[in-house]
Order: structure tokens, then sequence, then C-alpha cells
């Protein structure tokens, strides 16, 4: 125990830095201004919607989250993210495994693709959608001649919330992957591993951490996102409302009390979300010392 405590103190002292070894006001004054802005920007907002939240009882919280439209909307939230991070966790795994494992033409351009729905608005995203699939859309006639909903219904909703969402996973994955190498994959396939075998028990451990990482991230953003769902859902009260719409129809009501207890909920799921990746973080950097420390021993 000694011994791997004594090999993780040399290794940080392997890489600290003289930029490392400032004063200690300077260290004091960096940790004020982030506390400070943590507090002013983010831990006061937060306070604040579950004191409004409560502020007309338990009574009247309750009332809020289980009025119909309010369990509409947190059944169809929940079905979005539901369908749209076991996608993207394919997709996700697929991309990365491609960009990381082969070279290929167009690996570039796949590249700036996964980047894609960081750079562009998601209402422009929700836009397309509209373009794709609306009324006067390339292939609205034809769905509507078959009386397929794609606008204004659960679909494309759910092909609103991937297209936001599915850079998450891939982008865990592909530094990741590319740092680790294919040594053994390749090592496996010469053992006689299939395709599978390979995966499984070689590719998966060793990005266990890194794509739960990137499930947690996508399935926050499908659960909040509000400017592309709000322009494909069509806004139908108890049918097409998630729950970011239904908070923004409830205040623009003025119901106050109501929109506050729906984003105590949100809330509440973004807390859980951050205590998930906390614990995934402080796992994958446990594993990494470990192995670091048997590294030295050997």
């Amino acid at each position: 125990m000694s011994a791997t405590i004594a090999l993780q103190h040399g290794a940080l002292e392997r890489y600290e830095t003289p930029s490392t070894r400032e004063p200690q006001w300077i260290k004091l004054l960096l940790i004020g201004i982030a506390l400070s802005f943590f507090t002013v920007f983010l831990l006061f907002p937060l306070v604040a919607v579950f004191v409004e939240a409560f502020r007309k009882g338990w009574g009247t919280y309750l009332a809020a989250l289980s009025s119909h439209d309010a369990l509409a909307a947190i059944r169809l939230t929940l079905l979005t993210a539901a369908i749209a991070v076991p996608l993207n966790l394919f997709f996700g795994v697929s991309a990365a495994w491609a960009i990381a494992k082969f070279e290929f033409p167009g690996k570039r351009l796949l590249i700036t693709l996964i980047d894609l729905p960081f750079s562009v608005s998601p209402v422009i995203s929700g836009l397309i959608y509209v373009l794709l699939f609306g009324a006067q859309g390339w292939f609205g006639e034809w769905f509507a001649a078959h009386d397929i909903k794609i606008l204004f219904a659960v679909p494309g909703i759910v092909l609103a919330t991937i297209f936001v969402t599915f850079p998450f996973v891939a982008r865990e994955l592909i530094p990741l992957m590319e740092a680790q190498g294919s040594e053994e994959e390749e090592a496996a396939v010469v053992l006689g591993a299939s395709g599978w075998q390979v995966f499984w028990h070689t590719t998966l451990p060793n990005i266990k951490w890194g794509l739960l990482y990137g499930v947690i991230l996508c399935n926050a953003r499908a659960m909040g996102e509000f400017g592309a769902v709000s322009v494909v859902s069509g806004h139908i009260r108890g049918m097409t409302n998630t729950m970011p719409l239904h908070v923004e129809i409830l205040y623009n009501e003025y119901n106050y009390a109501a929109a506050f207890a729906v984003a105590s909920l949100l809330a509440l799921l973004a807390i859980v979300t951050l205590g998930l990746k906390t614990l995934v973080e402080r796992q994958s950097h446990k594993q990494k010392t470990e192995s670091l420390a048997l590294e030295n021993a050997s």
C-alpha cells in the first residue's frame, strides 16, 4: 500500500511544473474568483428555482407535477431520451471505431459532420426538419399522402433530439480510442478472436468509462433540449410538449408556481446527471492511477 502511494506521489511530482507552484495569495484569488462566479451564476439561480417551486407548499408542487399536461410532458421527455440515446450510442461507437481504427476517404469530412450540431443553432436544426418534412417540404407531400406524421408529432421531436445530441458519445470516444491505438485489437485478431469478441472483450473494457460519460451527457442534453424541439413540436399541450416546452407555456401563462415546479424536476435531473458524471470521472481517474502504479511497479 505504501509503495503504491509513493508511486502515485512520484507521478504527481513528475507532472508538477513551475506554473503550478504559484504564491498562496494567487491560488486563493483564483479559487475565490471561481467560487464567486459559481455562486452568483450557478448556485443562486438553482436555489431560486427550488425556492419558487415550493413557495406555495407541497400541495401546489405535487398538483403541478401530477397534472395531465405535466405527466404527458414527462412521459414524452423520457420517451424521446429513451429512443435518442441508444441510437446515438450505436452511432457514436461505430463512428469512433471507424475514425480511430481505420483510414478511409472522407475521414476528415466525417469528423467535421460530427461536430456540425455544435456549430449550428438548435433552432436552425429544427428548421432543417421543417424544410424536409413540412407540408411544403421536400418529402412532406409523400408523407402526407401516406398519412405519416413527422412534424408536430413524436417522430419529429425524436429526429430533432438525435441531431443535437449525436456528437456527445462520438466526441468522447474518438480521442480516447485514438490514444489507445489498435495494438490490443490486432493481438486479439492474431489469437483468433472474431470481430464481436474483439469488441466485447478488448475494445469495450478499455472505453467503458468514456462511453458511460458520453451517454450521460447525451441523455442530459436530450432531456433538456428546447430550441430544436420547439420548432418541430407544434406546442400541442398534452401531446407534443416536452418538459422544457411545458415550462415555457406555464411561465407565459403567469402560472409561476407550476412552471418552477416542472423546472425544479429538470434541475433535479441535472443534479443527478452531474453526480453520475462526477462518479464516472472519479472511477476513471482511479483506474488510470492504479494502472500507472502497476506500470511503475513493474
